[in-house]
């Protein structure tokens, strides 16, 4: 039952209020959200496809360690925007 998000550099490119959006339906729903990022050589075809979503930050490849940074980032901003915090400034 749980959703798996892949990052992937042939994922989709999402919003921040895109994300946000996305992370809050799975989670009221009461789903588990994993991200999955990949090692130095991507990911595997096994977890592409078990994967129910991919997306990317942008067309550029990002060391998996800043990716970590990254997502982080990013999934406070979905929690900000879901909660109508000023954090997140169109």
């Amino acid at each position: 039952g749980t959703i798996v998000i892949a990052l992937d550099e042939r994922g989709n490119d999402l919003t921040s209020p895109e994300l946000a959006a996305l992370l809050g339906e799975k989670t009221d729903l009461g789903q588990t959200i994993a991200f999955v990022i990949g090692g130095a050589d991507g990911l595997s075809d096994a977890v592409k496809q078990r994967a129910n979503t991919s997306i990317r930050f942008g067309r550029m490849t990002w060391p998996h360690q800043i990716v970590r940074g990254l997502l982080f980032e990013q999934i406070y901003r979905a929690e900000t925007i879901l909660l109508g915090h000023p954090y997140h400034r169109v």
